[in-house]
């Protein structure tokens, strides 16, 4: 298949460009700028970017990733699919030991079958001030001996943990994250600032939904937030859906860090879904106006928030197209190193997403075909 379009978000290009792309069986195999070298088989009237890559989801379209239950997870991903997003993270809350393995097995096989890209573990290494909505009575420390056990029971299908550094253990824990090549996040945390540089220095990469459930800038206490934003290893995650984090703000922290925000939603269930009252883990979840708050508080639990409207989001906040889209493709797949996917480059797959002129999906597709 020979595809052209009049824009074409490639790469490190600071606005959409006329050209085309060789799609062949599921693999983008070339690509150009201008003119197609041959007869096209389609040219596309929208914007044609490459698919969302969500790093940090829980769920979406009423059903949930904390579960050992492949259907719920195939109808997560086909909810969030529809809104453009064709490579997910599945993102577990805290839980028992017992049950993390279970929940770890059961979504092992769908990255085994390429149809989840990862595992997350957000939790049980997370500190009980900012613990949002996580059970409090089941957060414990990072003995290295128990996370070792945890990313074996993976099969090396976990992609990324968040941690709280201040917690006992935790920066000899980052360092056997890292050596096992899977992410360590801070999140969730009150840590200190020379401890947070400490953990940073231990091998963290990632910051688990910036600003969100962890100790605040201040001016002589700066906290996590100062150590992550500052030191250019460190990949930011931002939920751009209004509710967690003011829009300027998230403009502005992407315009101080090119390369370094990743759009991630921290979905719950009812994502792409109806308001009305669900489930995160243990948790009940009321969500009332695309809200989700622990039932019967102010605690907000998760988002409603898919990839596409994290990106109008930004644009209308005034970050540019190729930029808020980078945020919520290329980034992301660099920040988990996921090679094959969020670039419109040969040896990538053929994931793609035609926005309209009001940046509303039009039309995904998926491994080469249209869904």
């Amino acid at each position: 298949m020979l595809l052209s379009a009049d824009r074409i978000l490639f790469p490190d290009v600071t606005e959409p460009v006329a050209g085309w792309l060789q799609i062949t069986g599921e693999w983008i195999t070339a690509t150009g700028v201008g003119e197609s070298p041959a007869a096209v088989d389609e040219h596309v009237s929208g914007i044609l970017a490459p698919g969302f890559v969500d790093v940090h989801s829980h769920g979406g379209g009423g059903a949930s990733f904390v579960t050992e239950d492949p259907v719920q997870a195939r109808q997560v991903l086909a909810a969030h699919r529809r809104r453009g997003t064709t490579t997910m993270v599945a993102s577990l809350v805290t839980g028992t030991m017992a049950d993390l393995k279970r929940q770890i097995a059961g979504l092992a096989t769908l990255v085994d079958s390429g149809e989840l890209a990862g595992i997350h573990l957000e939790g049980p290494w997370l500190a009980e001030e900012y613990k949002g909505a996580h059970r409090a009575e089941l957060l414990t420390d990072p003995i290295p001996d128990e996370v070792a056990a945890l990313l074996a029971a993976g099969r090396g299908a976990i992609r990324m943990v968040t941690i709280a550094p201040e917690r006992a253990h935790a920066l000899d824990s980052i360092a056997l994250m890292r050596a096992a090549d899977v992410v360590a996040a801070i999140g969730h945390t009150a840590v200190d600032y020379d401890t947070c540089v400490a953990a940073i220095e231990a091998g963290a990469t990632g910051a688990t939904h910036l600003f969100n459930a962890m100790a605040p800038l201040r001016h002589r206490q700066p906290g996590p937030i100062l150590a992550l934003w500052r030191d250019q290893r460190v990949y930011l995650e931002l939920i751009a859906d209004g509710v967690h984090v003011r829009p300027e703000l998230v403009a502005f922290v992407a315009g101080t860090g090119p390369g370094r925000v990743v759009f991630v939603t921290d979905a719950m269930a009812a994502a792409a879904a109806e308001d009305g009252d669900y489930q995160l883990g243990d948790l009940a979840v009321q969500v009332r106006d695309g809200v989700a708050r622990i039932a019967g508080t102010d605690t907000i639990a998760g988002s409603t928030l898919t990839l596409d409207q994290a990106v109008r989001n930004a644009v209308a906040a005034g970050l540019g197209l190729a930029q808020a889209v980078r945020a919520a493709t290329a980034t992301p797949s660099d920040y988990l190193s996921l090679t094959t996917v969020g670039r419109l480059t040969p040896q990538r797959r053929a994931d793609l997403v035609e926005l309209d002129s009001e940046l509303m999906v039009a039309r995904v597709m998926h491994r080469g075909i249209w869904a």
